[in-house]
């Protein structure tokens, strides 16, 4: 089993977001994973959620986490974007919630939102309603399209989206080759990606508006995202007029640069420049290879790709995957294994990086979490709560924000209004 590091106790160090607070009305991966990075940065994180059902990830297991008690409890895939965050139960369809939601708005400084254009106007739950309540809110609304355009109205999810984005056309096999047809990604990198950005915006509004006391309306879209994390690919077909193909692990600007066979398993090799190259020919013992004018430049060796591959391929499997890794290294050529996820979490850099942190929630129940990967010298990220159970800070939030009594909490749970 890998090493873990249990979260750190509160120290005395600040928080760079301490005193923001932020409504999180999203769910699933894009807007929660901007709101916990927000939270890990030291925002107050409130996640409103369905009562009784909550965010729809609790319930998409297997695995399930085990709670203290030896019973099943969320779903694995919640705790990974749902850290650092109080969890408000409140049905905001319903006139009483609506209104409730409305008087907790003046409270915070982020309001986060992903549900579909124009869903949150029925609930005066709009940003043109809201911002009349709150003009310093800083409302983000996360969609597949966006809040314009002829798609504005649709759906949108990771997997179309990496689709329509154009990703899927650049990950996979080449046509002609075994198993060759468009594949995602394996984890969920569009929402990601949209959730990184949604963060970023989200911080320069808080400086404007903090600046100017005008909060704004951010309107983040899974395929505008997903359109210019293309990068590369999307520059190489706006200077060349073609559209790039999928080459499977092989890099459309750079050779050598993929995945080799080696003689007990594969391994990434990275030439990155003329230099590496020189130096990887020399440590495998391949002069011939050095003075070959094919391969002299980058752009030879792009050129002549296939038989530079099919010279290499006997060569690499010469050796193990490690064998290579200690041989390569010490000639300061960049190479690596392609580790599984449990290898990762026993890999002794991940270790040292503290990249695993195990928290506990308040009646016992331990989840293991991957760290937040921003490392700050004055102001770090702190895993300061457990991803929450469902509604369980929802009588300590209506007392401290709005001065609800435990009647009133109790009635409104009667109604099943929280």
């Amino acid at each position: 089993m890998p090493k873990t590091q249990q979260a750190p106790a509160p120290s005395a160090s600040p928080s760079a977001l301490a005193g923001v607070r932020v409504l999180d009305l999203s769910r699933v991966l894009a807007g929660p994973w901007a709101t916990q990075t927000l939270g890990d940065l030291g925002a107050e994180i409130l996640k409103i959620e369905k009562p009784g059902v909550g965010d729809d990830t609790r319930s998409w297991g297997p695995p399930f986490l085990t709670d203290a008690h030896g019973g099943q409890s969320d779903a694995a895939y919640y705790t990974c974007a749902n850290r650092n965050k109080a969890s408000l139960t409140l049905d905001f369809t319903t006139p009483e919630g609506s209104e409730i939601l409305r008087a907790l708005i003046p409270h915070h400084d982020v309001l986060v939102e992903n549900f579909k254009t124009g869903g949150l106007a029925k609930y005066g739950l709009d940003y043109d309603s809201v911002a009349k309540l709150n003009p310093k809110l800083v409302y983000c609304s996360i969609t597949g399209f966006g809040q314009t355009g002829p798609y504005a109205p649709r759906a949108g999810y990771d997997y179309l989206v990496q689709a329509a984005g154009g990703l899927m056309s650049v990950t996979g096999q080449a046509d002609g080759t075994p198993g060759a047809e468009p594949l995602k990604v394996g984890v969920a990198v569009a929402d990601l990606f949209t959730g990184l950005y949604a963060t970023i915006a989200i911080l320069a509004a808080l400086r404007h508006a903090e600046a100017t006391g005008q909060g704004q309306h951010i309107d983040m879209a899974l395929l505008d995202c997903q359109t210019a994390v293309l990068a590369n690919q999307a520059a190489n077909y706006l200077v060349s007029g073609q559209a790039p193909k999928r080459l499977g692990n092989a890099h459309p600007n750079i050779a050598p640069y993929q995945v080799f066979p080696s003689a007990d398993g594969h391994i990434v090799l990275a030439v990155g420049n003329d230099g590496q190259w020189q130096q990887f020919c020399a440590a495998a013992g391949q002069p011939d290879l050095a003075r070959d004018p094919r391969y002299q430049t980058n752009a030879q060796r792009v050129a002549n790709r296939d038989s530079l591959i099919a010279s290499l391929l006997p060569i690499m499997a010469g050796r193990t995957t490690s064998g290579w890794i200690v041989l390569l290294e010490q000639a300061g050529v960049p190479c690596g294994p392609i580790n599984t996820i449990d290898h990762v979490f026993q890999d002794p850099q991940v270790i040292a990086r503290q990249m695993q942190q195990d928290l506990t929630r308040p009646d016992g129940t331990p989840i293991p979490t991957v760290a937040n990967p921003i490392k700050m010298s004055v102001t770090p990220p702190r895993a300061r709560r457990a991803p929450p159970a469902l509604g369980a800070d929802s009588e300590a939030e209506l007392k401290s924000l709005l001065g609800l009594s435990d009647a009133q909490i109790e009635g409104l749970r009667a109604k099943g209004i929280i």
